[in-house]
């Protein structure tokens, strides 16, 4: 029996998802429908999507920008939120609770919502060899991409945390909050910023803006380097990778990353383990 999978987002024309997912499906032997789901803009019309799709019979469904925290608020009102979804204050993968559903509740109060965004950037670095246990990291940004990292960078053994972002004050509340909702994360060992004051040597530096994909460069200190660079944004030559690949540091985009976080999705709504290296090779034939 065919399992049904969509991606809701505005615009979604361009998520690369159906074909990520069908390539899970491939490797797991499974048979899947993934569509991309446009929606229009406004809360109402997401919960209106959400509640017509699980009520005919949707099993999983990944939410992108910018639904992810009007997701995580119809989560939190109805059936439950994981850790990283509650620390992130955003959800990109809804599925039903069925612990509620065997009790009685209606589908569409039964809606349990995670994040798997900071996973899949973890395991990403892992399978690159970049150590990441005591290591110093900076992170560049403090919004909701830079939000959803940040428990899990804790849970994989970092040393220390700098948050670096245009407007200090921003870094500063995102520590607060994040420090409040977790008890994982030690604001201890979390320091914040200004971005052009970001300076000296880092293990690993992760950029988390999407400045680069307009071409963009961050005004980055001539003093600040690191041996690893990460990039959460894809698909295109980026200015923040480049300007650390030319001072000698390894690096990587983020497609990874969101292979990563998509095959956790997926073995949340059916169970089945992915091979993601073995992903990746696959997907890669075709980018």
């Amino acid at each position: 029996m065919t399992q049904h999978f969509i991606v809701i987002g505005n615009p979604i024309a361009h998520s690369k998802s159906p074909e990520i997912h069908e390539q899970f499906a491939v490797q797991a032997g499974i048979d899947i429908s993934y569509q991309r789901q446009y929606c229009p803009d406004d809360a109402a019309s997401f919960t209106a999507v959400v509640e017509a799709f699980f009520c005919g019979g949707g099993v999983g469904a990944n939410v992108t920008v910018p639904f992810k925290q009007v997701a995580y608020d119809c989560c939190a009102a109805r059936g439950g939120l994981s850790e990283h979804a509650k620390t992130a204050g955003a959800v990109n993968t809804l599925l039903l609770n069925k612990a509620l559903l065997e009790s009685g509740v209606p589908i569409t109060d039964a809606l349990y919502g995670d994040n798997t965004d900071g996973q899949g950037l973890i395991n990403h670095i892992m399978s690159l060899d970049w150590p990441l246990t005591d290591a110093r990291v900076a992170l560049i940004g403090a919004g909701g991409a830079a939000r959803g990292v940040v428990l899990p960078l804790f849970e994989a053994g970092i040393g220390s945390l700098t948050i670096a972002n245009r407007t200090v004050s921003k870094a500063a509340d995102l520590v607060n909050e994040l420090s409040a909702a977790s008890s994982v994360i030690d604001d201890q060992n979390i320091e914040v910023c200004a971005t052009n004051e970001l300076s000296g040597a880092f293990d690993i530096i992760i950029n988390a803006t999407s400045i680069g994909l307009s071409g963009d460069t961050l005004p980055l200190d001539d003093a600040l380097n690191c041996q690893y660079a990460y990039d959460m944004m894809y698909g295109r030559p980026l200015p923040f990778l480049q300007h650390f690949a030319a001072r000698g540091a390894q690096i990587s985009e983020g497609y990874g990353m969101l292979i990563g976080q998509a095959a956790l999705s997926f073995e949340r709504w059916t169970g089945h383990t992915i091979d993601v290296a073995q992903a990746t090779t696959a997907l890669n034939k075709d980018r």
